[in-house]
């Protein structure tokens, strides 16, 4: 297998932000003026590829783990702590009928973002999610499947404030 890397110009990682590839990756590739404030961390496994555009800005505490294939857009901007896994681990349950969660098997389907999406804090994607062009994710959302360009997702949660004494 090769391996193709390409790291562009005007990177920035804040501190405690890192960037692990354990064994050989199929491709990283990181666009210009890519900036990630602290404690921002990327995993990579073997045979993963992972793609991040020009201009993509991801705020503090954010994580990618990347077991298959995982694309940002240009211009796409992370709020804080949100995490992409395009990955879960493999289970099922025993003769025994005792549910078992592999270690080290996983499912893996891509997760692709498109160009001038907005990601609010706290937003977690999941594995085969395709988030289209000019998207706003609000916060707190977990995204489990694809969303269409141009669109607009909220978590909608009710406070519900008692005052009662």
């Amino acid at each position: 297998m090769s391996t193709y890397t390409d790291i562009g110009a005007q990177i920035t990682f804040g501190i405690g932000s890192d960037i692990q590839v354990y064994g050989e990756c199929k491709k990283l590739y990181i666009g210009n003026s890519v900036n990630a404030q602290s404690y921002c961390n990327i995993l990579m496994y073997p045979d993963a590829s992972l793609i991040i555009r020009d201009n993509v800005f991801f705020n503090n505490y954010c994580s990618i783990s990347c077991l298959g294939s995982i694309e940002i857009g240009e211009n796409t901007l992370f709020g804080e702590a949100v995490k992409m896994y395009d990955h879960n681990h493999e289970y099922n349950y025993d003769h025994d009928g005792i549910l078992r969660v592999s270690s080290n098997k996983f499912s893996i389907d891509p997760i692709i973002i498109g160009k001038n999406c907005w990601i609010g804090s706290n937003v977690t994607i999941l594995k085969g999610v395709k988030i289209g062009d000019n998207v706003i994710v609000g916060a707190n959302c977990l995204i489990y499947k694809s969303i269409p360009a141009n669109s607009i997702v909220k978590h909608k949660e009710e406070l519900i404030i008692d005052e009662s004494k």
